[in-house]
């Protein structure tokens, strides 16, 4: 019995060492592909393939995430959705699998050892073709509504998906054929995964996350419109209770405190891209009261409306004058 569980902690140090050598080989390989380009988000020269880097801490971003898989690579970041705090590091990946406001903190960073993350947009239609080639040889399963949002530790075989599809960016004629090939592999890694669940739901028409996702959709169309909740569970082709309750297991929110999030941040946009005054933004995501705006907005943001735009503007400034 001593010698079975030495063995089995000696396999378990092994897989531990492998997964810390893939992930600091990741990193180096996504810190000289953005060396030299600036803090933030950088596309690749493969489709939804994106890295961050951030090289100070904290750094505070506040948005709508569509379905994503990421993985933290170096530093650590804290992701808010509502009243919920998910922490992560080197080696952990987060996925999105419907279009959640968040704010997101990079608590971790410093110009020697910055912030690197590795983010791949998710495409459901992919995800459909892996499930119904699986259909027949899978068990039906009951459905739970699941969170959609969560963090889990990456394993060997998706790290070394996510760094087979890195390299290839240093043989560009490769990507062509080879990134659908692994990106396809890191999906089926996903749904093989212990977050299984909630990925297959992304995708499999008819599940509650799928007639969720639809319904966000709806919110997002027109932000301006007054929204009934009875309406929308017509929608979703539940009763207002159930869906009340499915929605929030989804999102973390009630549907009403989601549409008011969406319209905080379009308020945000709005005045930052197209320099409209508080009032206008206010008035075109449906607010009527400016003063509930900026009560609201300064609780979302920790600053009013245009303190808070003034202070992102310096730090645009600084940021292209370095």
């Amino acid at each position: 019995m001593t010698m079975e569980i030495l063995n089995h902690s000696a396999i378990a140090v092994g897989i531990a060492s492998q997964n810390e050598n893939r992930c600091l080989e990741l990193a180096s390989l996504v810190a000289r592909h953005t060396d030299g380009k600036g803090d933030g988000f950088h596309q690749t020269g493969i489709d939804r393939l994106e890295f961050q880097r951030e090289s100070a801490a904290p750094v505070c971003l506040h948005g709508v995430s569509t379905p994503i898989f990421a993985i933290l690579l170096q530093g650590k970041k804290q992701v808010l959705l509502g009243e919920e705090t998910y922490s992560y590091g080197a080696s952990q990946y987060l996925v999105v699998s419907v279009d959640l406001p968040m704010s997101g903190f990079v608590v971790e960073a410093t110009p020697e050892r910055p912030y690197l993350g590795f983010k791949l947009d998710l495409d459901p239609r992919q995800l459909c073709d892996i499930i119904t080639a699986q259909t027949k040889s899978r068990e039906s399963q009951p459905e739970n509504s699941v969170r959609g949002l969560f963090v889990s530790t990456a394993d060997t075989a998706l790290l070394d998906c996510a760094l087979r599809l890195t390299k290839l960016l240093d043989t560009p004629q490769d990507i062509p054929i080879l990134a659908p090939l692994i990106i396809h592999e890191i999906y089926y890694r996903l749904l093989m995964g212990e977050q299984g669940e909630a990925v297959r739901q992304i995708a499999t028409s008819g599940s509650k996350m799928q007639r969720i996702a639809e319904v966000i959709q709806v919110i997002k169309t027109d932000l301006n419109r007054s929204m009934r909740v009875e309406d929308l569970a017509d929608r979703a082709n539940m009763s207002a209770s159930s869906f009340h309750h499915h929605f929030k297991q989804v999102t973390s929110m009630s549907p009403l405190q989601y549409q008011k999030q969406l319209r905080l941040l379009e308020a945000r946009r709005l005045m930052l891209a197209e320099n409209s005054t508080a009032t206008i933004a206010a008035d075109r995501v449906g607010y009527e009261s400016t003063s509930q705006f900026s009560r609201e907005y300064s609780r979302m943001f920790g600053a009013p409306p245009m303190g808070d735009i003034k202070r992102l503007q310096t730090l645009r400034s600084l940021s292209s004058s370095v």
